[in-house]
C-alpha cells in the first residue's frame, strides 16, 4: 500500500486526506499548527491518522508521495528534508487530477484572479454546465473529486500551487495579468514568480486555450520566450485585436473561431476598467463552452462580485463607503483608485511587501482629498504622498478610521479602503480586515 504523507490541515489538506484515503493510499496527515475541530472530527470520522503541533518526521520521511498545502513555504526545514530524501511533493490539484476526467478550466494571475473565477463559474453554472468551483477559493478540489462527479471545474490557481505541479494539464487556461506579489517567497526574484504563473500552461495542447491579457507587457514578452502549443486568446482594452477580447467605445467585443459577441458595458454588474478584462476572460471560457448568447449577457449583468473586492458597502450621508481590503498590494490598488469617479478618502496601509508607490502618484494627486494610514509602520506611505495631499492622518484601529473618514468626507465623496498591504499587523488577514471595516461603517 503506497503512503500519503499530507503537510497542513487546512481545507486542502483535509480535501486531500479524504481523496487519498478513497484512492486506496496509506494516509497520515501532518501540520506543524493546530488543526481546526471541524477538520478533526471529519479526519477521525475518515479513520484518517493526524497530528497537529508538530512533525513526526519517520512518519513523515516514509512516504512515497508528500502533498504540501500550499501556504507551507520550500525553506520549512521538513520541506528540505522531504526533499532530500527524494520523496516527489506535489499540490492539491496536482495529486487530485488524475482520479477525474472533467474538463478543467484554471486561472492564475497577480490580481483579478477571483473575480475572474467566480464570474467564470456564474456564466458557466447559469448555462446549465454541472460545474465545480475550487482551487483557492471554495470547497477543495480534492475533496469535490472524492465526492462529487462535475463535468467540469473552475479552478483558482496560486503560483504555490503550480509550483508542486507537474501533470496538471487544463482545457482552457487564463492568465489574467502579472505584477510583483509574494517576492519573498521567490528570493526576490520576479523572473521566478512569473515562471511559477507560466507553469499553468506547460502542458498544453493544440486542443486547448491559454487565454491571456495582452496590455501586460511583461506577460506579453514572457509568452513570446516560452514554448506552449495551446491556442492562444488575447484581450484588451487599449488596441485592436484579430481575435479576442477588446474595448470599442462601450461596447465589449470578442471575436472567437467564427463566433461574434458584444454587451455595452454599461450592462456590466461589476465597475472599472480592470472588470471589463475580467469580463472578456470569463465571457472566452463562456464562448469555448459553447454558452447561450443570451446567458452570458445575463449572467454578466446580475453577477454579485466578490466579497472585500471593491464592494460598496452603504452609502451614507451621501457618501460611498467602499471596501478593498482584498487590495494586498500597489498594483489591485491602482485598479481600485482608477476607477473612482468621485473625490475620494482613501484609507491605506497595514504590512508592506517592499511596496512602490509611485505609480499611484498621478491618480494620488488627480482623485485622492485625504489619505487615512492604518497600519503600525506608515513611514513609507507618508514620505510617498505627505506633500501630495491635503489631509494625512496617522490612526490605530479600524473604527478611528472610518470615523476620521466620516468627519473628512462630505457630499458625494467616496471612503475607500484599498490597503496595498498584508493586513496581519492589525487583523487576522484580509477578510477580518473587510469585516471590521463593515461593521464600523454600519455603526456611523
Amino acid at each position: 500500500m503506497k503512503k500519503l504523507v499530507i503537510l497542513g490541515g487546512g481545507e486542502s489538506g483535509v480535501g486531500t486526506a479524504i481523496l487519498g484515503k478513497k484512492q486506496g493510499f496509506d494516509v497520515f496527515l501532518s501540520d506543524g499548527g493546530a488543526v481546526k475541530p471541524h477538520y478533526q472530527e471529519i479526519l477521525n470520522l475518515n479513520g484518517i491518522r493526524w497530528e497537529q503541533q508538530q512533525h513526526t518526521e519517520a512518519e513523515i520521511l516514509s512516504a512515497h508521495v508528500v502533498m504540501k498545502s500550499p501556504g507551507i513555504p520550500d525553506k520549512a526545514s521538513i520541506v528540505q528534508k522531504i526533499r532530500e530524501s527524494k520523496i516527489p511533493v506535489v499540490s492539491e490539484i496536482e495529486f487530485a487530477i488524475p482520479y477525474t476526467n472533467a474538463t478543467i478550466i484554471a486561472i492564475t494571475g497577480s490580481n483579478g484572479k477571483t473575480t475572474t473565477t467566480l464570474l467564470t463559474y456564474h456564466l458557466l453554472k447559469n448555462g446549465g454546465l454541472h460545474v465545480g468551483l475550487g482551487g483557492n477559493i471554495g470547497k477543495s478540489f480534492a475533496w469535490q473529486v472524492a465526492e462529487q462527479d462535475f463535468d467540469c471545474y473552475v479552478l483558482e490557481v496560486s503560483s504555490f500551487q503550480l509550483d508542486d505541479s507537474y501533470t496538471f494539464k487544463p482545457h482552457i487556461a487564463i492568465i489574467t495579468n502579472l505584477s510583483p506579489d509574494h517576492l519573498d517567497r521567490y528570493n526576490y526574484q520576479y523572473e521566478s514568480y512569473i515562471a511559477s504563473k507560466f507553469r499553468i500552461t506547460m502542458n498544453q495542447s493544440e486542443n486547448d486555450y491559454l487565454i491571456y491579457d495582452a496590455d501586460d507587457e511583461t506577460l506579453v514578452q514572457f509568452l513570446s520566450k516560452i514554448d506552449t502549443k495551446a491556442t492562444k486568446i488575447p484581450f484588451s482594452i487599449t488596441k485592436p485585436l484579430p481575435v479576442g477580447g477588446t474595448l470599442n467605445e462601450n461596447t465589449m467585443k470578442l471575436k472567437l473561431n467564427d463566433d461574434n459577441f458584444s454587451i455595452d458595458t454599461a450592462h456590466l454588474a461589476l465597475e472599472g476598467k480592470h472588470n471589463v478584462k475580467n469580463a472578456m476572460a470569463a465571457t472566452s471560457v463562456a464562448m469555448l463552452m459553447k454558452i447561450r448568447k443570451e446567458t452570458i449577457r445575463e449572467s454578466l449583468s446580475n453577477f454579485q462580485g466578490v466579497e472585500h473586492r471593491l464592494e460598496k458597502v452603504l452609502k451614507i450621508q451621501n457618501v460611498q463607503y467602499i471596501n478593498d481590503s482584498k487590495a494586498t498590494n500597489v498594483n489591485a490598488t491602482f485598479f481600485a483608485l482608477d476607477s473612482m469617479t468621485t473625490p475620494t478618502v482613501w484609507i491605506v496601509g497595514g504590512v508592506d511587501k517592499g511596496n512602490d508607490y509611485t505609480e499611484l502618484m498621478a491618480l494620488v494627486r488627480e482623485k485622492v482629498k485625504a489619505i487615512i494610514c492604518l497600519g503600525v509602520d506608515n513611514r513609507k506611505i507618508i514620505d510617498a504622498f505627505g506633500n501630495v495631499v491635503d489631509v494625512m492622518v496617522e490612526v490605530g484601529s479600524m473604527q478611528d478610521a472610518v470615523r476620521t473618514a466620516q468627519r473628512i468626507a462630505e457630499k458625494g465623496d467616496t471612503v475607500l479602503l484599498s490597503p496595498a498591504c498584508a493586513s496581519f499587523d492589525l487583523f487576522e488577514n484580509y477578510e477580518d480586515r473587510g469585516r471590521q471595516f463593515k461593521l464600523a461603517v454600519q455603526n456611523l
